[in-house]
């Protein structure tokens, strides 16, 4: 049975309901950085990312661009 407080964010668009989302997760970050504690495998996801990253930076995406591309009402 659905709470009060899921039928009122189910009221919310999707992307209202993306950013409580990320906004809450921001929260949850800045209150308790060292309880998110990474696996050895998202250590090395995040290695290899880093270095294809500098290996070819031109292939990034700038956060605005994605962002923006999250958030509007477009598929």
């Amino acid at each position: 049975m659905p709470t009060q407080a899921s039928a009122e964010y189910m009221k919310l668009s999707v992307s209202e309901r993306i950013q409580l989302v990320e906004d809450i997760w921001d929260s949850i970050a800045t209150e308790t950085p060292e309880s998110i504690e990474l696996s050895q495998a998202q250590k090395m996801e995040l290695d290899r990312r880093l270095a294809a990253h500098r290996a070819d930076p031109s292939t990034a995406v700038p956060w605005e661009q994605v962002r923006s591309k999250l958030f509007s009402n477009k598929p």
